[in-house]
């Protein structure tokens, strides 16, 4: 039996550019709240933006679509599942055809040549990409709490409770 989640978001957009900030700020929250480094949960929001465009841009014909976000929360990581039932790819495919990239290549033929996948898969632990019937792409970022920056000092003072 598989690990459940603590809990889980699920958040349905529209497949429209307009609406990608949304995703990318209800995982921001989540992050927060969780406990992630700044540094981490702009990671995660960026790899969610992508993984939002990517079905916008591709999935739909004319934004005619819905995208699905699912956060899963656990105590020590988060794991992000980006839905569409649009247009599927071959993933390898387009992993072969991205290659290096080179100096000489245009910022646009990079961001054509699978750019947003590059980017998903430096900034998260773990993605997993499967194209059937639309795309779901899994993404996992674990939380460091054991890396604390070096100018940081630990808080001495106490809270009290509300």
């Amino acid at each position: 039996m598989s690990e459940q989640p603590l809990d889980l978001v699920n958040l349905t957009i529209p497949a429209k550019p307009d609406y990608v900030g949304i995703a990318r700020l209800t995982v921001s929250g989540i992050a927060n709240r969780m406990g992630f480094s700044y540094d981490d949960i702009e990671d995660l929001k960026l790899a969610v933006a992508e993984a939002c465009t990517n079905a916008v841009d591709h999935a739909y014909c004319a934004g005619e679509g819905e995208i699905e976000v699912s956060c899963n929360i656990y105590p020590n990581r988060l794991v992000i599942v980006v839905i569409d039932r649009g247009n599927s790819f071959d993933v390898n495919e387009v992993v072969r055809r991205t290659g290096p990239i080179s100096m000489e290549s245009s910022i646009n033929s990079v961001r054509e040549r699978g750019l947003g996948l590059y980017l998903m898969k430096t900034l998260m632990d773990h993605v997993d990409i499967k194209g059937d019937n639309g795309v779901i792409v899994t993404m996992t970022k674990y939380i460091r709490k054991d890396v604390v920056e070096s100018h940081v000092e630990p808080s001495t003072s106490c809270r009290s409770e509300r």
